[in-house]
This record gives structure tokens, C-alpha cells and sequence, in this order.
């Protein structure tokens, strides 16, 4: 008996660590869809749509087998034809746009022919934040004699804010700034989360000198991290 090949449909989702999916709003997730034994590429794409529904998603008791997600939740539905069972390996790279903080989450299926993945489908968790330093800017020159704003936007990895007693809380979030001279000297700063959702900040004055200022983002809950860095010029 020959084998007719058959369209097979698996839906797949990239979803944040401790929140909701990753979608348009922040630019997708990129998804691989490979022969495991092979490496071929059978299917990829970007997940697309809304980030879901917050109440369902961070508020609500999950039931067996209930959805988590709508119609319009963003996911990627690949589409492979094949004439027998084969392997396959998924791959998210997420966000897929802000290259400092996307982070790869995979796994590995059967894909039977014609037997479709629907509605949740395969849902990647993806741990992180996204750190994105808005001051000092890359290589910039301050003065010795001004202070230095060090300012981060700390979003989790499906773009969702951070504010102080939010769904997502600054006040559990320990956000430092860890700035170190060409000796190697290290000072540590903490940053806080004050008037702008997401916006984290403080100030400090340096001596003349070359720096790195990495930002990193820790929650000692979910295990949760994300990190920036630039270098500045003090003179």
C-alpha cells in the first residue's frame, strides 16, 4: 500500500514565564519546526496575535484540559505534509525582536499525519524579562561633575508592565545596576520603580574613567532574570 501524504496542522504558542503569550505587541516568537533526526526545517514562522486574556491566564484556577487561550491568542499554526509519523523538534526564540533578551525554548513531538494539534496546541514557556537600559546611552561621554541617570525598562518577556503592586510587582522584582571601571571596581546601585509603569531608575556620581553599567532584573520567586549592559565615558 502506498502512503499518501497528509497535511497536518500543529498549533504553537510561546508563552512568558509567570505571564501571558508573546505576540504581535512585541513582535512574535520565532518558530522552527525541524525533522529531529534530519535538521530539515518542516515549517516556520512568527507567532501572531494578542498577548490573551489576563483575568483566564494570571487570575483564574486552570481546570484539565480547559484552553488557556482565545481565538485571537497570538500562536504560529504549522502546516507539514507527510506519509508516515515523524519526530520533530520545536523551536521558539523569544521575543523574537529584542535580540538582548530572546532566549531559546524548545521541545520534541511525535507529529502523526493528519492528526491536528489544535487550540492550546504546544505552548513553549519562556523565563526572562526584557531589560532595555534608556540611560546612559551607548558610549556616552558625561561629565565628572554630573551626576549619572542610570534608567531601565523592565517589561516581562511577553511585554507585559511592570508597576509597584501590579500584576506584575516592581516591589517583588530586584532591579540593580552594576557598574564596574576599566580596574575591574564594581558598585552596585538599586533601581526603583516610581512614577512611569515599567521605568526603573537612580542616580549616581563617578570619577573620570571608562564603565560598564549592566542592568539585571531577578525574581527571587519565579527565578525570572534579564540583563542589559553599555559602556560610558566619564570625563
Amino acid at each position: 500500500m502506498n502512503l499518501i501524504a497528509q497535511e497536518t496542522s500543529i498549533m504553537i504558542r510561546a508563552k512568558a514565564k509567570d505571564a501571558k503569550f508573546i505576540g504581535s505587541s512585541i513582535g512574535g516568537a520565532k518558530i522552527l519546526v525541524k525533522d529531529a533526526l534530519t535538521g530539515e526545517i518542516l515549517s516556520e514562522g512568527i507567532t501572531k496575535g494578542s498577548t490573551g486574556n489576563t483575568e483566564k491566564i494570571m487570575n483564574q484556577d486552570w481546570k484539565r484540559n480547559q484552553p488557556i487561550s482565545e481565538e485571537n491568542t497570538a500562536g504560529f499554526n504549522a502546516v507539514i505534509e507527510i506519509e508516515e509519523p515523524v519526530f520533530v523538534t520545536i523551536e521558539a526564540y523569544a521575543p523574537f525582536n529584542k535580540k538582548q533578551a530572546t532566549v531559546l525554548s524548545s521541545t520534541q513531538i511525535w507529529v502523526i499525519p493528519g492528526k491536528d494539534i489544535t487550540e492550546d496546541g504546544v505552548v513553549l514557556d519562556v523565563p526572562g524579562f526584557v531589560v532595555d537600559i534608556l540611560s546612559p546611552q551607548t558610549h556616552e561621554r558625561i561629565k565628572a561633575t554630573e551626576e549619572v541617570e542610570i534608567k531601565a525598562n523592565i517589561v516581562m518577556m511577553c511585554g507585559c508592565p511592570v508597576t509597584k503592586d501590579g500584576i506584575w510587582d516592581a516591589n517583588q522584582y530586584e532591579v540593580t545596576a552594576v557598574i564596574t571601571n576599566d580596574s575591574g571596581e564594581s558598585t552596585e546601585i538599586k533601581l526603583e520603580q516610581k512614577e512611569k509603569p515599567s521605568t526603573f531608575s537612580a542616580k549616581i556620581k563617578l570619577e573620570k574613567g571608562l564603565y560598564e553599567v549592566l542592568v539585571y532584573s531577578y525574581d527571587p520567586v519565579t527565578g525570572n532574570t534579564g540583563v542589559d549592559k553599555v559602556n560610558i565615558i566619564i570625563n
